[in-house]
This record gives structure tokens, sequence and C-alpha cells, in this order.
């Protein structure tokens, strides 16, 4: 028997909050790797950051998203190792693509095949953690929606490199973030609408949808604190004080001697990160 399923189990709320999250994981992102670029001697700490914060801003759209998925007449859990190894496979191929763009720039050729691996990680991310559901039931989906949600994931992750590597000012970034968390939650419920659930047991209660929840929420802990904390560094570093056309002049050139960023030291030592 094919259940019902949705994916709006309490309304809007989940929709919004999971973009919010999205939002919030790609804005700190962009924001790392400018930096990045304009403090060579400090790069590797600057993207790692920077892909630490885009791929816990996925992964946490993705269960926030979840919150809200149900199966009428179905029990839905998830298995501890499989949702981990989702955050796992999330970080390390952003941190992938991020370290190709922040190292070797961003060449159309260097954007496709950053964004082609990149794409294809946050897509492999959305199934391993829907491979974690565990239901009296078996998912199925339909390939040419999964193919739709692939390509999704591989044009929002090269967008989203691009911005990284292309867009510094601080209102441009925000505006940039804004794009990218519609890019990667479409990209969420494209790969949702592609599920299908056929019933193999009996019915079961409701019972432990309080559980669930609770799960969910202890699991989007750690992320949710490690952009927390992400947040606080860019927040409080000497760049944010000065502004973006300040710490443009005082920067060193990015790729080793650029004209954008005319070599010269800066006026004030930095002290931060």
């Amino acid at each position: 028997m094919t259940a019902t399923v949705s994916n709006f189990y309490y309304g809007a709320v989940t929709p919004v909050a999971a973009y919010l999250m999205a939002c919030v994981g790609a804005g700190l992102g962009l924001r790392c790797t400018t930096r990045s670029l304009r403090r060579p001697q400090r790069r590797v700490r600057w993207l790692a950051l920077g892909a630490v914060s885009i791929g816990s801003g996925i992964w946490t759209m993705h269960f926030i998203a979840m919150i809200g998925f149900s199966v009428q007449g179905a029990l839905v859990s998830y298995d501890v190792t499989k949702t981990l190894l989702s955050l796992v496979v999330a970080v390390a191929v952003v941190a992938m693509g991020v370290f190709l763009v922040g190292y070797r720039g961003g060449s159309t050729v260097n954007l496709g095949v950053a964004g082609l691996i990149t794409g294809l990680g946050v897509a492999a991310m959305h199934y391993i953690g829907m491979a974690a559901i565990n239901t009296n039931g078996g998912l199925h989906y339909d390939a040419w929606t999964v193919v739709l949600s692939v390509v999704i994931a591989v044009a929002a992750a090269t967008a989203a490199l691009w911005a990284a590597v292309s867009i510094h000012g601080l209102w441009s970034s925000f505006g940039a973030s804004l794009v990218m968390g519609v890019a990667v939650t479409g990209m969420h419920y494209t790969g949702m609408a592609a599920v299908s659930v056929h019933l193999t047991g009996e019915a079961a209660s409701a019972q432990s949808s309080i559980t669930l929840l609770s799960f969910l929420l202890v699991m989007l802990a750690a992320p949710f604190a490690v952009l927390l904390v992400a947040a606080v560094i860019v927040m409080f570093d000497p760049d944010m004080m000065l502004g973006d056309d300040d710490s443009d002049r005082a920067a060193p050139a990015p790729y080793g001697g650029g004209t954008d960023f005319p070599p010269q030291q800066p006026t004030q030592p930095y002290t931060t990160w």
C-alpha cells in the first residue's frame, strides 16, 4: 500500500527555518572565503572554516526540513551512523570545492570541476540522509525527479563556489547567500518530491513523534553550535570593523599579485584568528 507522504507536517515553519539556515551557512562561507583571499598566510584556516560553515548549513537545512517529513500510518526513525555519515560527507565535499577554488582560482574549468564534485557530494549527502530513514515500509524514488535534484545541486554548488571567489562586498555576499539558500533548499524539496513510501507492515501509531523530534534536535545541536562559533569569529574579525573597501586597500593581492588588491601592509596588526 502506498502511504500518504507530507514534507510540511508543521506547516511553513520547517521550510522557512531550513531556508534561513541554508542562507546563514552560505553567508558565513562567503565571508570566510573572502578573508582567505585577503590573508594568504591564514588561507587554510579561513577556507576550512568556510567549508565547515557551508557544509553544516546545508546539513542543518536538510534535517530541519526533515522534521516536517511524515508518513501516514508509519513510524519514522533514523539510523545514527548514516545520519552522522551524511554530515561528514556534506563538510568533506564542500571542503574539496572550496579549497580547489581557494587555491586555484575561479577559472571556468576549475569552477566546473569543483562545482561538479561538490554538487554530486551534496546530492549524496541528501540521499545518504534519506537512506538513514527507518520505517515500516520501503522508500521508492522517481528516477527523473532524482536526476533533476542532482542537476540543481550541481548548479547550486557551482554558483556558490563562483560567488565565493567573485563576490567580496558585504551586501553583495548577503544577497548571494539568499539566492544560494533558495537553490539549496530547492534541491532538497525537489529530491523529496521524488519520494514515495510503500508500507509493508501494520499501521503504526504516532506515539514516537516527540522522540523523533528530540532525536533530530540533538543531531542539529552540534552543527548549529559550529555555525554560531563561525558567526562570532566572522563578526569580530577586523575586516568587519574596517569595512570591505578599507580592508581591500589594506590587504595583499590574492593569488600572488593581481591589481585588484595593492600589495601594501595593513595599517594596524591583526590580532584575531
